[in-house]
């Protein structure tokens, strides 16, 4: 039988670039012939057609060539893959505390700077004010928590820090954890105590702090001799009990109108929980406090 008359032969076009006849035939035998099929059924016909200047041959080879080279895994698809951290990271460095004296009150008072130990605090609360005095208006309680939380940063303490303050779904004693509430002193930016625990702030006598003690800013300044904070007064919008007073929380910590009320406490007084309705368009200090102690098993 010739081949151009064999029942599975594969017509393959050649291109006139290749050979010198304007069109060819050539029919080859189908290599594998279906089992199923008997030998009278024609092969399928190629799934492209010929383009120029190409001869499209599928011709499976019959013959052993010898092993082939294994196929190369492709590296899976996935969507995170090869993600880092976004060009605009910045790692946190307990060292700047140091490096960064201006930063940490080089010329506060003769402060020192803040040792890098401030990184991952052990067995204290630390209780300290924001860089600059605030009016009511902190856009909300959320606002006063990331300033908070971005000061705190920025300085390389690793804690969860919140404003020490009372709005429409918090008192301000609840902030802290329970577990540390009876137990973990409260300190400064220094580690200069400021009050036993949590709890004493609460007993009704408006959290006197002890003589001599001085709150410090996240930049290492003392707010009661520093000009930064004019007014030497605290908000917290609670009653003595660290209990929220909805009329007196300059509504929610949103608003700085002269007419609307936030409780605040006059640092004069020595006492953190003073009772003292304010107009909220004043700029007073707020305080962070952290919220639960770092053991070495939550570094």
């Amino acid at each position: 039988m010739s081949i151009s008359n064999h029942p599975h032969a594969i017509p393959i076009p050649i291109s006139n670039h290749l050979h010198p006849s304007p069109t060819i035939s050539t029919s080859i035998p189908h290599p594998y012939p279906h089992p199923h099929r008997g030998h009278h059924q024609p092969s399928p016909p190629l799934p492209f057609p010929p383009q120029d200047n190409e001869v499209y041959n599928k011709l499976p080879s019959t013959h052993y060539s010898g092993p082939q080279p294994a196929l190369q895994p492709r590296d899976p698809l996935h969507p995170l893959r090869n993600h880092g951290p976004p060009p605009t990271a910045r790692p946190w460095r307990g060292d700047e505390v140091v490096a960064n004296q201006h930063r940490l009150g080089g010329d506060a008072g003769g402060l020192k700077p803040c040792p890098s130990s401030h990184v991952v605090p052990s067995w204290q609360l630390h209780l300290v004010a924001l860089n600059t005095p605030l009016s009511g208006g902190m856009r909300g309680i959320r606002g006063a928590d990331f300033q908070c939380f971005q000061q705190a940063r920025q300085v390389g303490l690793a804690g969860t820090f919140r404003a020490f303050l009372s709005s429409r779904l918090q008192d301000l004693y609840s902030i802290v954890r329970r577990a540390d509430r009876a137990t973990v002193p409260i300190v400064n930016l220094r580690d200069e105590v400021l009050f036993s625990n949590w709890e004493a702030l609460f007993t009704g006598s408006g959290a006197p702090l002890r003589a001599g003690s001085r709150i410090l800013s996240f930049d290492g300044r003392d707010v009661l001799r520093d000009a930064g904070w004019p007014q030497k007064s605290v908000w917290h919008g609670s009653d003595a009990k660290g209990r929220r007073l909805p009329e007196s929380y300059c509504e929610t910590w949103r608003t700085e109108e002269n007419t609307a009320t936030g409780q605040a406490s006059s640092l004069g007084s020595g006492k953190l929980l003073e009772q003292e309705a304010s107009s909220c368009q004043h700029t007073f200090i707020v305080l962070c406090i952290e919220n639960s102690f770092m053991t070495a098993a939550k570094k």
